[in-house]
């Protein structure tokens, strides 16, 4: 690299040069004179209408799908790169097939390497094969791409901006696989009732259709709009689960955490989520973790919304293992805010005798409550649990539904 020393190094040479009269040294500093400022001339262009584009088969995938990654660099000018490298960043959990990540600064992250040398106008392009293997929020870039003169006397560094988001969701499986029933996990088809509008829980008015009964019809709002509007109402039962998913795996947070546990967790509750959706279920979800970077707590209110199961699985995709408080607080104060039709759906990896207590005082008052358990060192007592649903799921083999139902997202 160029600093002071190159001058001082051409002014000495010529010096000797003349004292000893070789015109090799005096040619050779006067070369050296007419490089430098070539050199730097060029390394002020070299990135010059140079751009860098990353481009992504999919930008959500569920763990355990392979993914395609291209990126290219394209010299738009005359000018050629006698060099360029491009160190675009990666999260750790995303390494390529074939090619390792060069150590960042960050532990979490790495740096994907790729050089090139390029004439003018040309490109090039590179392809991997990156394997998901574990869920999250993924962002790829910024790449910090380097060039520099045909002499390597200069350098000159930009970093592209941009970012690409990949969403890893988690491992969905069927119902059995987990050792669940099949049809009715939480056991609770039975006791729902047909959905019927409640005249008493009125929630706004609609066009009017040829099937709508003529005693619905909102006679004030079909004068003000100038053509016939007719009632809504809520119903009188909504089928509902609102999962409280508990991302502590130990009794206290301060033992750490177990993160094959803690996947295991929120796969069941992805699976369950899912379940639920395909059976017309609202479902929502609450948990005692955070978003990432932040200290936000998830919390998704049952909906029917057709992109509401979208919107779950990001939720559990990004939920970390910090621990805002523990589950029977958070479900103290939130089971006040839901529907009163609602199931409570407890999944947990650890089952605590305060979280007991709490589950059986929610359903002293009337509440449905369901509990299923990842915690391999807890049996059920069957006496003490009168009224609550409990279930034991067991670990799932890897074959699971992720692929039949990529294609919904």
């Amino acid at each position: 690299m160029f600093n002071d020393s190159w001058l001082r190094f051409a002014a000495v040479m010529i010096i000797v040069g003349a004292i000893i009269q070789s015109n090799a040294l005096i040619i050779l500093a006067t070369l050296l004179l007419i490089v430098i400022p070539v050199a730097w001339a060029w390394n002020r262009v070299a990135l010059w209408r140079v751009t860098y584009e990353r481009t992504l088969s999919e930008h959500r995938v569920f763990v355990g799908e392979t993914i395609d990654l291209i990126t290219r660099v394209n010299n738009r000018k005359i000018l050629p790169l006698a060099w360029v490298k491009i160190d675009d960043q990666m999260p750790a959990s995303l390494v390529p097939e074939n090619k390792s990540l060069a150590p960042a600064y960050s532990p979490l992250s790495g740096y994907l390497s790729q050089r090139a040398a390029l004439g003018g106008f040309e490109r090039a392009r590179w392809s991997y094969r990156i394997p998901c293997n574990q869920r999250g929020f993924f962002t790829l870039g910024p790449a910090h791409i380097k060039s520099g003169d045909l002499f390597g006397l200069f350098e000159r560094a930009w970093t592209s901006p941009r970012t690409d988001r990949l969403i890893v969701y988690p491992r969905v499986t069927t119902m059995q696989d987990w050792g669940l029933p099949p049809k009715d996990p939480l056991g609770d088809a039975k006791a729902r009732t047909p959905l019927f509008a409640d005249p008493t829980r009125p929630r706004g008015v609609r066009d009017y259709r040829p099937d709508d009964a003529p005693k619905h019809i909102h006679w004030r709002a079909t004068a003000r709009r100038g053509e016939l509007q007719v009632k809504v109402y809520d119903p009188t039962i909504s089928y509902q689960w609102v999962l409280f998913v508990n991302v502590a795996t130990f009794p206290y947070a301060w033992q750490g955490t177990d993160p094959e546990l803690l996947e295991r967790v929120i796969s069941l509750s992805a699976s369950i989520a899912y379940f639920g959706s395909e059976h017309k279920y609202s479902v929502g979800l609450i948990a005692n973790g955070t978003w990432p970077e932040s200290d936000q707590r998830l919390k998704i209110l049952p909906s029917r919304a057709p992109d509401h199961l979208r919107h779950v699985l990001e939720a559990l995709a990004a939920i970390t293992s910090f621990v805002t408080t523990p589950l029977e607080t958070l479900m103290r104060h939130e089971s006040a805010n839901l529907s009163w039709g609602a199931t409570l759906v407890v999944i947990t990896g650890v089952v605590t005798d305060a979280l007991i207590a709490e589950m059986l005082r929610l359903r002293h008052v009337g509440r449905r409550m369901a509990l299923i358990s990842l915690d391999e060192n807890w049996t059920a007592d069957e006496s003490e649990l009168e009224g609550i649903i409990v279930r034991q799921a067991k670990s799932p083999k890897l074959k699971g539904k992720s692929d039949e139902i990529e294609n919904d997202f």
